[in-house]
């Protein structure tokens, strides 16, 4: 089909119809009454919003210290299991004084 026919005839029904003169009821004072008053700002949404988008980054850094300390903790036992304990550590160290008194 040819498209400036077309376009023609559109053109001339659109030309041929009258444009409509009715108005809704209150048309303009809904128009102003929007356009004049801002829009309410919802703090509650802006702090939803900002909790959900912070929630992800923490379980992340949550995730990664959880895995260091468990990496940490794996290192340690394995290097602790050839010298001694803490306990035994700080029980020689308490009656060392104790053995000294005695001599």
């Amino acid at each position: 089909m040819n498209l400036e026919h077309l376009q023609k005839k559109l053109l001339a029904a659109a030309r041929t119809t009258a444009p409509d003169e009715r108005v809704p009821y209150a048309f303009e004072k809904r128009i102003l009454a929007r356009v004049s008053t801002p829009p309410v700002t919802d703090v509650a949404a802006f702090w939803a919003r900002a909790l959900w988008r912070a929630a992800v980054p923490c379980v992340a850094v949550t995730l990664l210290l959880a895995a260091l300390s468990f990496s940490l903790v794996s290192s340690d036992s394995a290097s602790n299991a050839s010298t001694e304990n803490l306990s035994q550590q700080f029980e020689q160290t308490l009656f060392a004084s104790v053995d000294q008194l005695e001599e």
